[in-house]
């Protein structure tokens, strides 16, 4: 406890004759008064809803509440006769240098079940939170303040809730562990669901936590009153909510457990007055509820596989996202085949296109080189790949297949020989399996694909009409200048099929949104990359149309100094859309979009804003944008025909 303090009021805070003002002072609400050449200072809280009483009007002598019309001694804060309920006065003392108001002592803090649930998810990892403060979460938003203090955990306080939920899925997809997303009840939650869908068809590990109406008036109908655990029924893997009675530690351990174990999304609701309710119980640490999930081959599965391999001539591995922690053995497995890599576009980069076997990426988004590969192979081994149809893995073609997930395997057509493993593990054996295979030597057709394909590029980045610069202009210059320890997080759209085609990775990974494929998560997914490694370059590739969706993030990246680099593709409409207007005999219609100046905008939000129109300027713009400090928006002005 401190002892009462008196505070002295600026004078520019003193009310006149007849009016009343609120201030904060000490860290407190305060209602200053003066009626009758009285000055008085109540505290800022009807004691009936706690409506903000310096922000009602004096009438008649009496102060009226703002929310409900009670009325209140304006310096002594006694209700009307017949009434018992009053607003807590303070002691006033004007002085010669100025007024002055005594505030009661500042009770210690008392543990909360909030500080409860916070302290087991940082002690099970959960180092950041994406969200939006507001009047329903208020007891959770003070726990993490309380952390924060503590230097174990980083609030990012966002524009847009839907970025949060980007961004902490996009932090999941890039390291396996889960960040947290944070919302109010009602449309704060709802905000929530276009990126914790992104996460759960990704299968990445996100903590979402709902603030929610009071208990007693839950259910009725009450201000922003939603069933928030039926909405997030369909989104998350697990899903639950803290009474009064539960145990808070308890629940937020299985949360993180659930979210790991099933990669998906856990979602924790917490009634507003449950918040802020004392509790003694302690964190739970971690310990004893899941395991590694290293899982060995079948043998007899194995046997098939090797002996598929053993038989090929010209054999090609594909690799997915899932593949990402076996990067190792996918490499040693090549270069005992000497066959071709080809990633699907979450896994561009898991291979770099500058290896040997290195082919790029297979599909829409993809090179010929992994094409042509695919078409003259005789067999595929796939590793940790969705078969999605935009990545278009041979269904015709022999195939052995390894996950660890038994839905994805044979998830859209039988496979002829399935795996089901950890990637790392059934690599390893395979290795052991195939010791004796002679397959061809496809290295100098990955390097004579490549040759020709350099070609074509090259040329595609010499186009010029005069109406803006080729995407492959853009990513010959990005290829170049992006640091090899850097992290891409993609946007939807012609300028993404235009990366995974153009862009030459050294190994740096992409962040994309895959299966829900939802614009405007690049620039979200971004800061939720820099969050997961703060040290590592992040770059993010957009359209105006998905950065358009959440351009007020970045006063975020500004706020928070969050140097992400970004690189916006301007073709002044939605161009995908366009392209599949004329592909399906549609008129291209609303898809042409008014922007602003993006680089100047940069400016105004406090970044720095480069502008590119030429060709010719991006190398020295590039180099400009990763030399610059702090965030960097480069604005490149696309000539919509040249994809």
């Amino acid at each position: 406890m401190t002892e009462n303090e008196w505070h002295r009021i600026d004078p520019a805070d003193l009310p006149q004759e007849g009016r009343v003002g609120s201030l904060v002072v000490d860290g407190r609400p305060v209602a200053l008064t003066r009626c009758g050449g009285r000055l008085g200072a109540l505290e800022n809280r009807c004691p009936h809803q706690g409506g903000p009483v310096g922000e009602g009007s004096i009438e008649n002598g009496w102060l009226r509440c703002p929310w409900h019309g009670y009325d209140y001694d304006p310096a002594t804060g006694t209700p009307p006769e017949g009434f018992t309920d009053a607003v807590t006065a303070y002691e006033v003392d004007v002085r010669a240098d100025g007024a002055y108001v005594r505030l009661p002592a500042v009770p210690e803090h008392g543990r909360t079940v909030a500080d409860v649930v916070v302290e087991t998810l940082v002690a099970h990892g959960v180092r950041v939170v994406f969200g939006m403060v507001g009047h329903s979460n208020l007891g959770i938003a003070d726990a993490m303040r309380r952390a924060e203090e503590r230097g174990e955990l980083t609030f990012v306080g966002i524009r847009h809730e839907g970025a949060a939920a980007f961004a902490a899925s996009a932090y999941g997809k890039l390291t396996g562990r889960p960040a947290a997303c944070f919302a109010i009840a009602g449309p704060g939650s709802t905000n929530l669901l276009t990126g914790l869908y992104d996460a759960k068809l990704d299968g990445a590990p996100v903590i979402a936590l709902s603030g929610q109406v009071p208990s007693s008036v839950l259910g009725r109908g009450a201000f922003q009153d939603l069933d928030l655990q039926t909405v997030f029924g369909d989104v998350s893997v697990w899903n639950a909510t803290v009474g009064a009675g539960a145990d808070p530690a308890e629940l937020a351990a299985l949360a993180v457990k659930h979210a790991v174990d099933e990669r998906g999304v856990a979602h924790l609701v917490f009634p507003d007055e449950v918040q802020v309710l004392g509790s003694e119980r302690p964190a739970q640490v971690p310990g004893g509820r899941s395991t590694a999930r290293r899982g060995d081959p079948d043998p007899d599965a194995l046997a098939e596989a090797a002996a598929a391999i053993l038989r090929a001539r010209r054999p090609v591995i594909v690799v997915g996202h899932g593949a990402r922690d076996a990067r190792t053995e996918v490499v040693a497995l090549a270069e005992q085949l000497h066959a071709p890599v080809l990633t699907t576009f979450k896994a561009k980069g898991l291979v770099p296109d500058t290896h040997p076997l290195g082919a790029g990426v297979l599909g829409r988004s993809g090179t010929p080189v992994a094409s042509w590969l695919m078409n003259e192979s005789d067999l595929l081994v796939v590793v940790g790949a969705s078969f999605s149809n935009h990545t278009g893995i041979a269904s015709y073609k022999e195939i052995v297949q390894v996950d660890d997930r038994p839905g994805a395997i044979g998830r859209f057509h039988p496979v002829t020989h399935p795996v089901l493993a950890d990637a790392d593990r059934a690599l390893r054996a395979l290795r052991a399996a195939v010791a004796g295979a002679r397959p061809v030597d496809q290295r100098p057709d990955v390097a004579a694909r490549w040759e020709i394909w350099r070609a074509e590029k090259e040329r595609r980045a010499s186009d010029d009409r005069g109406r803006g610069v080729s995407a492959a202009a853009v990513f010959a210059a990005l290829s170049e200048a992006l640091p090899e320890d850097a992290v891409l997080a993609v946007d939807v759209g012609n300028h993404a099929y235009s990366l995974g085609r153009y862009l030459e990775s050294k190994g740096q990974p992409v962040l994309m949104s895959g299966y829900l494929g939802s614009i405007g998560f690049g620039y979200p997914a971004a800061m939720g990359a820099w969050a997961a490694d703060q040290g590592r370059p992040v770059v993010a590739v957009t359209g105006d149309g998905g950065f358009g969706q959440y351009a007020m993030e970045l006063t975020t990246a500004v706020q928070h100094g969050i140097p992400v680099k970004h690189v916006l593709l301007d073709n002044h409409g939605l161009g995908k859309i366009a392209k599949e207007q004329v592909g399906g005999d549609f008129p291209v219609w609303h898809t042409a979009l008014h922007n602003p100046d993006w680089a100047a905008y940069a400016e105004l939000c406090g970044a720095t804003g480069i502008k590119v129109t030429r060709a010719a300027e991006l190398p020295a713009a590039m180099a400009r944008m990763f030399a610059t400090d702090g965030p960097v928006l480069l604005h490149v002005e696309q000539d919509a025909a040249l994809l």
